[in-house]
């Protein structure tokens, strides 16, 4: 396993940070001009740091609907791995959600120490229309067009998709059906297609909150799972709280052991940080939480090797 980090901004400063700490790369928001992405990527190497993979803000909204300009954005996600596989970037990590990126209801819950933590409880939010009937399948078409037209162009690049699940792991929300939403679904992704850039990233959060067995689900998914975010919530859907990764429900020793016998040997990076004494700016990414996280998760891997010997080769 290969501890990443993604760094709000990735300034000099946080890419110091991260390499004193022992990161062997970093994370990379997917920019509006192509062009920033290989400045960003030279900048990292200056810290000895690779970019392990790009997620977030993808341009991607119109295809997953089918709407109006999707085939703008599919040659834009085209460009974007074209990108990604000159710069040796190879992981694209993306989710299916019909209505953007991840949501919360809470971003100021206390926990140790006061830390301020996000949360989520579908009781808070107000009444949403009924999704349209049939929206659910037509999402799942619009998933295998995507995957018929994306992973092509992904084996020729290098660079591997990897599907994060909806966050939160509910449907439906916001007057929209959402697909990606429990344990079954990745199997029905998986299904899809057998390109070896078909992945998963397994987000042990969103997983936690549907429910799942972590480790269990880990053993499930082994070699399909080349991205990792290692967090945990209290609770499950519709309600639940981000925790320090220390502090949560989920086995975190067995998940690190899981992802040994897998043969798992991928980037894996904290997310969703408490927010500590004194910091601002975006919750869940701010830096002293993930000073803490990489300390223990690195903690978790050097134990998981010490007891179980080397890591065994995919397929073993």
């Amino acid at each position: 396993m290969k501890i990443v980090e993604v760094l709000t901004p990735p300034s000099d400063h946080h890419l110091a940070l991260a390499a004193q700490i022992g990161c062997e790369g970093i994370v990379l928001r997917c920019p509006e001009d192509l062009a920033d992405l290989a400045r960003d990527a030279a900048r990292a190497r200056t810290h000895g740091l690779e970019v392990a993979a790009v997620e977030g803000f993808l341009p991607m909204q119109r295809l997953k609907l089918r709407a109006p300009g999707w085939e703008e954005d599919r040659e834009r996600m085209r460009a974007l791995i074209a990108a990604m596989g000159r710069l040796r970037i190879r992981i694209l990590c993306y989710n299916f959600m019909p209505t953007g990126d991840w949501s919360r209801t809470r971003t100021e819950l206390r926990t140790r120490g006061g830390a301020r933590v996000t949360g989520f409880d579908l009781a808070e939010l107000p009444a949403a229309p009924v999704p349209p009937p049939g929206e659910a399948e037509r999402l799942w078409d619009n998933l295998a067009r995507f995957l018929a037209d994306m992973l092509p162009c992904a084996e020729e690049h290098g660079v591997e998709l990897s599907m994060h699940p909806d966050d939160p792991p509910l449907s439906p929300l916001f007057g929209h059906a959402r697909i990606m939403t429990d344990v079954a679904a990745f199997d029905r992704l998986l299904a899809l297609s057998a390109s070896p850039a078909n992945k998963i990233c397994f987000c042990q959060g969103n997983f936690t909150a549907m429910g799942a067995d972590i480790p269990a689900t880990v053993r499930r998914f082994g070699p399909r799972i080349n991205y990792v975010h290692f967090r945990d919530v209290e609770g499950r859907v519709p309600r639940f709280r981000e925790t320090f990764h220390d502090q949560g429900p989920t086995d975190m020793f067995g998940a690190i052991r899981a992802y040994r016998a897998a043969g798992f040997t991928g980037p894996i990076r904290s997310d969703h940080v408490p927010m500590l004494d004194g910091e601002t700016g975006e919750p869940g990414y701010t830096m002293l939480g993930r000073l803490f996280a990489v300390g223990y998760m690195r903690g978790l891997i050097q134990a998981a090797a010490r007891l179980s010997g080397p890591t065994p080769a995919r397929g073993t």
